[in-house]
């Protein structure tokens, strides 16, 4: 496989399971109430906005692949949650069909409706909190520059992600969902060291991983510090209403924070061999020591499954059950 392809390879943990992807499919692996490990293999559709090339040029790609991120892990979390509900999948099957199961459109209802909210906390959390506080601050304590009031907005930005990464670590559920993070990774990394994809080889890779999320995120925050700090600030005499139109003028900006930071990633899992890339982008792979934890076998045993599966249909060219269709003829 050319090297060039591990940059399409990649995934997500999700509630007791993985969801892995590769240049045309998705898998999605759980482990089961009753220890059985389920998997979902299918295509990745091409929606309008995946067929629009101009949308795959560099630092515009970055905002297309946060879409299909989002809109892969809505659906894996929803098979995730379907998985752990479902009576079949249960240690006592006669007393889970007893009870009432809520209908799977409540159930993918309740997904939906926690990744909207997910995303509009975060925002709020993350990019308009910062801004009100930053500016009552700049006011309290008088600054006369723009440029240190928005380099006090990113530093704000900065400590509220990592204080935030390090409390939800604490919960027993988050830490299980951070393990098969790690497993995602170890997968991952066994891959692109061109090992066989066996437990030993994979229990022995490091659960870190450049191209993971957090770095992402990670690099999403330094570009903003570079972006964001000497740009000018909009004076209306009011340190709230300042805060808010910062916040405003600010969310635009993102897509070109995130389409810059995606192609400083892609860099960084195309080099990571190189030592300067392990310097300029030890911070992102330092957070994930809070975002991954060492897994068990049964752990890594799941994302591989995900993983093979993605990999199977990839050299099929379909998904299991899945009818081929006959290619398209291109004229010369």
């Amino acid at each position: 496989m050319p090297k060039g392809e591990y940059l399409q390879y990649g995934g997500q943990a999700i509630i007791e399971g993985v969801m892995m992807r590769t240049p045309r499919f998705f898998a999605v692996s759980c482990r089961a109430p009753n220890g059985e490990i389920v998997t979902t293999t299918e295509a990745i559709e091409k929606t309008w906005i995946g067929r629009q090339n101009w949308l795959k040029l560099p630092f515009l790609r970055g905002s297309l692949a946060l879409l299909d991120s989002m809109a892969l892990g809505i659906r894996a979390m929803r098979f995730a949650s379907n998985i752990q509900l479902e009576p079949q999948y249960q240690k006592d099957v006669e007393a889970a069909m007893a009870e009432k199961v809520p209908s799977k459109r409540m159930q993918d209802l309740s997904v939906a409706g926690a990744m909207v909210f997910a995303l509009v906390f975060g925002i709020a959390l993350f990019n308009l909190a910062p801004n009100l506080i930053s500016a009552n601050l700049g006011k309290w304590l008088g600054f006369k520059s723009d440029a240190a009031i928005n380099f006090t907005t990113e530093i704000i930005k900065t400590i509220f992600f990592l204080g935030y990464i390090w409390l939800i670590s604490r919960l027993p559920d988050i830490r299980r969902v951070f393990q098969y993070h790690g497993a995602e990774h170890k997968a991952i990394n066994t891959l692109e060291a061109e090992q066989d994809l066996n437990m030993d080889n994979c229990r022995a890779q490091t659960r870190l991983h450049p191209r993971c999320g957090t770095s992402f995120a990670i690099v999403v925050l330094i570009v903003s510090i570079i972006l964001f700090t000497p740009l000018p600030r909009f004076d209306l005499g009011n340190a709230m209403i300042n805060g808010t139109v910062r916040f405003l003028t600010e969310l635009p900006l993102l897509f070109v924070v995130s389409g810059i930071s995606y192609e400083l990633i892609r860099m960084a899992g195309k080099f990571r061999s190189q030592k300067w890339v392990n310097v300029m982008f030890a911070p992102g792979l330092a957070t994930q020591l809070l975002t991954t934890v060492e897994p068990d076998d049964d752990q890594i045993e799941v994302a591989l499954a995900a993983l093979v599966a993605c990999m199977d249909a990839e050299q099929a060219g379909k998904a299991p059950d899945e009818e081929v269709e006959e290619p398209e003829v291109e004229l010369a």
